[in-house]
């Protein structure tokens, strides 16, 4: 009698496990098929809104240039570090035109410790450019596209990058509209009306709090007819970063990924393979950044104000000063890590006593 319960209930045990296994299975498999969905849907809309653009003479997307290989050199990076550099481009591209960059940053990102920094490089930084005369930082990028660009903050900066990523003007209206459908809010300090009728182009806000959609967003952090100039415009590229991650991470904005990454897609141009990205994906939400440190280089107090005949407006920098402003702001302290290898401690005996 004894024996025949404990067999009733080995039998319930197994019956149970396989139901289990068949539900962890089906979900899943539940969980593929919508991101394979929102992936593929997200690269259609793209997709169909770039055709629809190039039927009105437009170029839209970097899909054009794919066939291009981008020379990238990463032979300089002799090991594996824990951290990766990232060299974030925004490209305007005009349909015949070389392409240009108003938008230049170094993003670093320490997986395991959660730590991410960004550093916006002005574009009229006036530096060394390897092979060239020295020019305005973005001029590298015009010359020699994101290979001379990392030559030239390596050369000045003395920042080695792994990994590029260059977005077209597009492709940030589609980043903002998918991560934020609702819109970003922003609190715009002071009146910013610009207009430029060759461009097509009109940017005018009220001061206050208001809602952006992607291409009110991308008009607020192109915006530089103000006191503050680029360095304005720097700033509000930073603040918008720093909103866009804080909605990737809430849950509605971790549901929207695959669809997000099918958008951009053929926006953007990157040396970056999905294995890579989808094990950066993990790292990011197993240990959420809470805040994305920003600096502007060059510094405060470490350049001057000069025009040259050749370049016009530069901002001439102390080298010194904001390669030493760099490596402080790229370091990590020890009780930083510290700290995080406590939280790692932690998690692992929650997990052992749970066990």
């Amino acid at each position: 009698m004894v024996n025949s319960r404990i067999k009733r209930k080995k039998q319930r045990r197994k019956r149970l496990k396989k139901k289990a296994l068949l539900l962890a299975f089906l979900t899943v498999m539940l969980f593929a098929v919508v991101v394979v969905y929102q992936f593929d849907s997200g690269r259609k809309e793209s997709l169909q809104q770039i055709s629809s653009a190039n039927i009105n003479g437009e170029s839209k997307s970097n899909e054009d240039n794919e066939t291009n290989e981008i020379e990238f050199n990463t032979d300089h990076i002799e090991n594996e570090n824990e951290y990766i550099n990232v060299l974030l481009v925004g490209v305007d591209a005009e349909e015949g035109n070389q392409a240009r960059t108003d938008t230049i940053m170094v993003a670093q990102y320490h997986p395991k410790e959660g730590i991410a920094k960004l550093v916006s490089i002005m574009r009229d930084t006036y530096v060394s450019i390897p092979g060239y005369r020295d020019n305005k930082i973005n001029s590298s990028f015009f010359f020699g596209g994101p290979e001379l660009l990392r030559k030239t903050i390596k050369e000045n900066f003395n920042i080695d990058v792994e990994y590029y990523a260059m977005v077209n003007f597009d492709g940030f209206v589609q980043v903002v509209d998918t991560i934020a459908p609702s819109g970003i809010d922003i609190d715009i300090a002071n009146r910013m009306y610009y207009h430029d009728p060759y461009a097509d182009l009109t940017i005018d806000f009220q001061p206050g709090e208001q809602t952006l959609d992607g291409q009110e967003t991308l008009n607020y952090v192109r915006f530089r007819s103000d006191s503050e100039n680029d360095f304005g415009r720097v700033r509000r590229q930073q603040e918008v970063l720093d909103l866009l991650k804080d909605e990737l991470l809430s849950f509605s904005g971790i549901t929207r990924i695959p669809k997000l990454v099918g958008t951009i897609d053929p926006y953007v141009d990157t040396n970056i393979q999905g294995s890579k990205i989808l094990s950066l994906g993990r790292d990011f939400f197993l240990n959420p950044i809470e805040e994305v440190e920003t600096l502007t280089i060059p510094i405060d107090g470490g350049y001057v104000d000069d025009r040259v005949a050749h370049a016009g407006a530069i901002l001439k920098p102390d080298l010194e000063k904001n390669k030493q402003a760099l490596d402080d702001f790229f370091s990590i302290e020890d009780d930083t890590l510290s700290a995080v290898n406590d939280q790692e401690r932690e998690k692992e005996k929650d997990t052992e006593d749970n066990t």
